[in-house]
């Protein structure tokens, strides 16, 4: 099948890849565009992936002011180059990240930046809200599953995107990682409200 340049175009502005991505994933796929972009994705994760050791010292600091003035997320916002700061899908993903604050009110950016100890003290409710008499596999997945969910509460990078909530943050992160080409991380979040 020929590949037009409407179809390039079309899968481009829907995965970011290269021109020349794009036109030899569509030939390799017989202008499939579902599955291109399918494989243009993973190519893309694989490459967010050797990149998450690099160095992001470059960045911005993204302010959120919900109407009302009463509430306030900011957001610090890292990337390599001073470059990529500037263009438009990182200031996007920066503004995208404060309204997330301010709408899911997180407490922490990972699951790695829990003290310990605020995570014993959940297990210990946990333990208490499952009872005894349950055999140890089940406690087990019980609490597995209330972890989960846990962390979807206080975690950015585990709650669901408010603009499409089958996206987590952590996946809306690799997948601008794979888009804009460096490495990408939050470093912090503030969020302020009179209540």
């Amino acid at each position: 099948m020929a590949v037009s340049m409407q179809m390039i175009k079309d899968l481009r502005q829907l995965t970011g890849a290269g021109v020349l991505d794009c036109k030899q994933t569509l030939e390799q796929t017989d202008g499939d565009m579902e599955k291109a972009a399918e494989i243009l994705r993973e190519k893309g994760l694989a490459a967010a992936a050797k990149k998450a050791d690099r160095e992001a010292s470059e960045g911005r600091i993204e302010a959120y002011v919900h109407p009302g003035n009463k509430l306030v997320a900011v957001v610090d916002l890292r990337c390599e180059t001073d470059f990529v700061a500037r263009t438009a899908g990182f200031i996007e993903l920066s503004h995208d990240l404060a309204m997330q604050v301010a709408a899911a009110n997180p407490a922490y950016v990972s699951r790695d930046d829990i003290p310990q100890e605020v995570v014993e003290q959940q297990r210990a409710v946990f333990m208490e809200e499952v009872g005894d008499g349950k055999p140890e596999h089940i406690i087990t997945r019980i609490m597995e599953g209330k972890f989960a969910k846990w962390y979807q509460q206080v975690c950015l990078l585990d709650q669901a995107f408010i603009k499409d909530e089958d996206k987590t943050i952590q996946q809306l992160l690799t997948e601008a990682v794979a888009r804009l080409g460096e490495n990408i991380l939050v470093k912090g979040f503030g969020r302020f409200s009179i209540e």
